[in-house]
């Protein structure tokens, strides 16, 4: 899976996290499930920053994850707060892929990395639907 060194241009949005003591497990570090969580906001921060989808969220659209792969490559400890990269990767007629980095804010240390698809979702048809049109799409691609 990629695995790319800090750079700020990288990513088109980030999205900044406090570690919370309540984030740890017994053995002291971050527990794995948590990262899912960290992806999970910097992925709705990121979507709120969309105009065009924000629209069709009124519209009763949304996105249902149907894929995640996390890598876990480092621990993640307390105090510390993290750097989110998130960015898009592959896109379909209904489905996007999200390509996401989590950083240690101080050390820039990669400490996981994760790839998501998500089908945009008509909650009132109960059905997939087309992907609204969205501008400057070039520029949030992630290349690998």
């Amino acid at each position: 899976m990629f695995r790319p060194e800090y750079n700020p241009e990288t990513f088109y949005h980030w999205t900044d996290i406090p570690v919370r003591f309540r984030d740890l497990d017994p053995l002291n570090h971050v527990n794995n499930a948590l990262f899912n969580t960290y992806l999970e906001e910097a992925r709705i921060q990121f979507l709120g920053e969309v105009g065009q989808m924000q629209n069709e969220f009124t519209e009763g659209k949304t996105f249902v994850l149907v894929k995640i792969t996390i890598e876990y490559l480092k621990q993640i400890s307390f105090p510390s707060t993290l750097l989110v990269g998130t960015g898009v990767g592959e896109v379909g007629n209904s489905s996007i892929e999200a390509v996401q980095g989590i950083y240690d804010k101080k050390s820039k240390d990669l400490m996981g990395v994760a790839k998501s698809t998500g089908v945009w979702y008509d909650i009132n048809k109960k059905r997939p639907t087309r992907l609204p049109e969205i501008e400057n799409l070039d520029d949030m691609v992630v290349g690998e």
